[in-house]
């Protein structure tokens, strides 16, 4: 099945602790069903040092499900549904349900 969301995305959070933050999809995880986005769902976690890196506490991007996040609409920037459509060259494009507009191409 083709992706709906893919890397480089921007996309809002529809449900959770962060629902309304919108970011950069920065990584996809097809087989999970996860997509981590750029600045949400934030976590502290506390770092050992080593020779690497320095120790301390880091705040980094956890994953989120993809039902819970949607690509936001290039006319609007609202929330959108993903649908696809064949251009007049035989391409397959992802359109924007909510207005009809091309998401990629």
């Amino acid at each position: 099945m083709a992706a709906k969301i893919k890397k480089g995305d921007k996309v809002i959070v529809l449900a959770g602790r962060d629902k309304g933050r919108s970011g950069e999809v920065v990584e996809v995880r097809p087989a999970e069903g996860r997509a981590t986005v750029r600045g949400v769902n934030m976590v502290k976690r506390h770092q050992r040092q080593t020779a690497q890196q320095e120790g301390g506490i880091i705040s980094k991007e956890l994953p989120v499900h993809l039902s819970n996040i949607a690509i936001v609409d290039p006319k609007d920037g609202k929330p959108t549904r993903v649908g696809f459509k064949f251009r007049a060259d035989g391409k397959k494009i992802r359109i924007a349900k909510r207005s009809g507009a091309e998401i990629d191409g």
